[in-house]
């Protein structure tokens, strides 16, 4: 397993906001992490790279590669995110400090982790907007001058930089229309192949779990109801939540939504 959440509880002074939570990932795996706002997907998400509030307190183990994360220092985890784990948020456009051009944000984020050639900071920067389809000349742009489908792909290309083997993706195509967000999932998907890491996808469109996962697990205030690959789950769930979601979700049909086909360009 790559990673092993381990009986993981997240608490706030007034209550339990994740209770007892266990869930593991393979190598390369795309697992989908489903459930309703507040249901605590977040919040667990960012427990593995110890990004909560520090208002909140939590107990059990993260064990990334047999490696307690919850164990390390923050010194130690600002090593392994970005190298070995990577993020992918919701309000990606907050992640860009607007009077930066694209390039010094891809600059910044390589010397914060020892690539301290600038020919090949360039070039590695050059090589990522690439492999995410976009064009060099938008390195010299600042980030209020790309549409939001290029800006999550400049998020895309700048996480999986450096070759994570665990990609955290939490509900990246929220800010989207249905036609870009497809776009942006077709292309992390094919990332993912051509570099091999692990993803938690975290969403409540059950579309794109269909598409896109192997295995699932449904979260529910703060506890995981239900767990299991990707078919038996939506063919055959067991918890009556589980049934609900899917039941209330938009039709879960195969391939791409309508129109989508005559779409080149996010």
């Amino acid at each position: 397993m790559i990673l092993s959440i381990e009986q993981v509880s997240i608490s706030s002074r007034e209550k339990r906001l994740v209770d007892n939570v266990s869930l593991s990932i393979r190598e390369g795996e795309w697992c989908a992490l489903v459930g309703q706002s507040g249901s605590g997907k977040t919040l667990l998400s960012q427990a593995i790279g110890q990004i909560l509030s520090p208002n909140l307190q939590v107990e059990g183990k993260i064990l990334f590669k047999e490696e307690d994360l919850l164990s390390l220092s923050q010194k130690q985890m600002r090593t392994i995110r970005g190298q070995k784990l990577s993020y992918i948020f919701q309000d990606y456009q907050g992640s860009f400090t607007p009077f930066r051009t694209i390039g010094q944000h891809f600059e910044e984020y390589q010397k914060a982790h020892d690539i301290l050639d600038a020919k090949m900071r360039k070039l590695k920067s050059m090589d990522a907007l690439g492999s995410v389809g976009l064009d060099e000349a938008l390195y010299n742009r600042y980030p209020f001058q790309l549409s939001g489908g290029q800006l999550q792909r400049v998020s895309i290309a700048m996480a999986l930089l450096l070759s994570p083997d665990l990609l955290i993706a939490d509900e990246v195509t929220t800010a989207l229309d249905s036609v870009s967000g497809h776009k942006v999932l077709e292309l992390l998907a094919r990332r993912q192949k051509e570099i091999g890491c692990a993803i938690l996808f975290i969403t409540h469109d059950w579309r794109h779990v269909r598409r896109y996962a192997t295995r699932l697990a449904v979260m529910k205030e703060g506890k995981i109801v239900e767990s299991g690959g990707k078919h038996r789950i939506l063919d055959h769930p067991q918890h009556e939540y589980t049934k609900q979601l899917i039941q209330a979700a938009p039709t879960l049909r195969r391939g791409l939504p309508s129109g989508l086909q005559e779409v080149e360009n996010v």
